[in-house]
């Protein structure tokens, strides 16, 4: 798919469809994983790919005053993919590239704090500057009607003509130019994705929100950089909420992953950071990165 060529947004400005009831939404799109996304021409020899993974939120939960909630961008070569659009990310995102030119979305779960600023994305392609559009959203099933439905987007709405959305699901594969995106499923009380991404320069996996178990560690494994949540702190017990991992537990996959670089994120809006850092490397038996805003990492290892 080529996506280059501007088109203008059909339906700019309207509402909706006059007598067209919301519950004519078009029906969830699933995406044929057999369909690769090269939405532009690019040269395919003599230039060095760099990957970057770049930290525009991390907050667990919620924003703070100085860090958004999660949200990062991978660019690799001329390919530029947004991945979770926490609360304050778009600008974040905005500052770096335009967000217009975005080759693909991925939003790992529908809770705020990893989706909300996809509406800002939305207004920014359909109200404000122009893009490049339909731009591709990956999200895991379910997704695809909470977010249209919050948007009040019937069947003809210009929200569908800016954003696709196309489900995904535990196994599927897509590939955006060079990036190949394969997809698991954390545990969570909702659907959530686990990504794991090989580009050029290695590959980046990133958990989202999980607690113990599901696809992370298999999708984890010899990873080159490994950003994984760890929303809690301490030992767990047999109270503790099963549905985020601890720093100790972050780690303890990492060590098991044989990863190249592990960076914690998504600590507790309410915690410290270096507290959970201080943890995970007494597990870890090396230095931990922690994703703080404005990071940028990359997959390449020395191991």
């Amino acid at each position: 798919m080529d996506r280059r060529a501007r088109r203008p947004v059909a339906g700019r400005g309207a509402r909706g469809v006059a007598g067209r009831s919301a519950s004519l939404a078009p029906a969830p799109r699933r995406h044929d994983p057999r369909r690769g996304l090269d939405r532009r021409a690019h040269p395919r020899g003599g230039r060095t790919m760099t990957t970057t993974w770049t930290v525009l939120g991390s907050s667990g939960g919620a924003p703070t005053r100085t860090n958004p909630a999660s949200g990062y961008l991978l660019r690799s070569g001329d390919r530029t993919v947004w991945l979770d659009a926490g609360t304050g990310t778009f600008m974040a995102l905005a500052e770096l590239v335009d967000p217009g030119r975005l080759d693909a979305v991925v939003v790992s779960h529908v809770h705020v704090d990893h989706c909300a600023d996809l509406y800002g994305l939305y207004g920014y392609l359909a109200y404000g500057p122009s893009g490049i559009v339909p731009i591709p959203v990956f999200v895991p099933p379910g997704a695809a009607e909470h977010l249209a439905a919050f948007a009040r987007a019937t069947a003809e709405h210009v929200f569908h003509h800016v954003l696709d959305l196309r489900t995904v699901e535990a196994g599927d594969v897509v590939e955006v130019g060079e990036l190949r995106f394969e997809f698991g499923f954390g545990v969570h009380p909702v659907p959530s994705l686990v990504t794991r991404v090989s580009t050029p320069d290695g590959v980046v996996v990133y958990s989202g929100d999980t607690g113990p178990g599901g696809d992370l560690p298999r999708l984890a494994a010899g990873a080159d950089l490994l950003v994984v949540e760890a929303s809690l702190q301490g030992v767990r017990g047999p109270d503790t909420y099963p549905y985020h991992l601890t720093a100790q537990e972050a780690a303890e996959l990492a060590v098991a992953a044989e990863v190249g670089r592990f960076v914690l994120t998504h600590v507790a809006a309410t915690a410290d950071p270096a507290v959970s850092v201080g943890e995970a490397e007494a597990v870890y038996g090396a230095p931990v990165d922690y994703a703080a805003p404005g990071t940028t990492f990359t997959p390449r290892s020395d191991r």
